[in-house]
């Protein structure tokens, strides 16, 4: 089967909505092609090695660079898409010329892309849920989140930089969410999971976060409470100090590990 063409699309809007996150809204007719639940799945963001959108500025036979990022929100009547990118700035340029951009983007700017791909989602029959996330993963939380039965009981916890990054999410009245913030909550994202109260029946686990933290919550989760395989998703979305490329090398070790 061959891959998809890369879609062109148009930067509608861009919005700093908390101090470390900035939306941009996305247009173009071929998101057509897209399936109408895709919210919480990914799109690929490709850029030339200098951080450039302009990919006709490629050399012959070389390949641009990608970068993943969630579908927050998707609108098939009028082919938009709504992505968060945490606002940061590093001295190294593989590491943040995609948060960059953002950054800098303006409307009628073009960006291509490739896409979707989607992720395992919830058993939604199961008795609770538990959900965990951080930054990078919080337009995935807030997706699942909305996509819960409306009598869904259990908890998210989520890791944000800021006490002023707090997203208003669409949650049953039933799930509980613990923010933990950096630099003002004395424990990690995984000790904050390990404390939760845990319920005596079947579980459905969504987790996505940074790799080590990852790791953690798999240990606790797979191991401790011996969660079902059908009943558990659980990913890094990034690694401290590497590359997107860096951390798929790391995921893939750890995988056959």
């Amino acid at each position: 089967m061959n891959k998809p063409s890369p879609l062109l699309l148009n930067v509608r809007s861009t919005t700093t909505i908390t101090p470390n996150m900035q939306r941009i809204q996305l247009q173009g007719q071929g998101l057509s092609s897209f399936p109408t639940h895709c919210a919480g799945g990914y799109i690929k963001l490709m850029f030339t090695p200098s951080g450039s959108t302009d990919l006709s500025s490629l050399n012959e036979g070389e390949r641009p660079v990608m970068r993943t990022y969630t579908i927050r929100q998707f609108d098939y009547n009028n082919h938009t898409i709504e992505v968060d990118f945490v606002r940061h700035i590093t001295n190294d340029l593989q590491c943040g010329f995609a948060g960059r951009w953002a950054m800098n983007a303006a409307p009628n700017d073009t960006i291509s892309i490739t896409g979707p791909g989607l992720i395992q989602g919830l058993n939604q029959e199961a008795d609770w849920f538990f959900l965990v996330a951080d930054m990078t993963s919080l337009p995935a939380l807030s997706a699942k989140l909305a996509d819960l039965p409306a009598d869904a009981i259990g908890h998210a916890v989520v890791h944000i930089n800021s006490e002023k990054d707090k997203q208003t999410l669409n949650e049953p009245l039933g799930i509980q969410i613990q923010w933990v913030i950096e630099g003002l909550s004395t424990e990690s994202l995984s000790e904050t999971v390990r404390k939760t109260p845990w319920l005596d029946s079947q579980v459905s686990v969504w987790a996505a976060c940074e790799f080590d933290s990852m790791r953690e919550l798999r240990q606790y989760f797979r191991n401790e409470k011996e969660v079902a395989k059908e009943n558990i998703y659980i990913s890094s979305y990034w690694k401290r100090g590497v590359t997107e490329e860096g951390h798929k090398v790391i995921k893939r070790s750890d995988s056959e590990s």
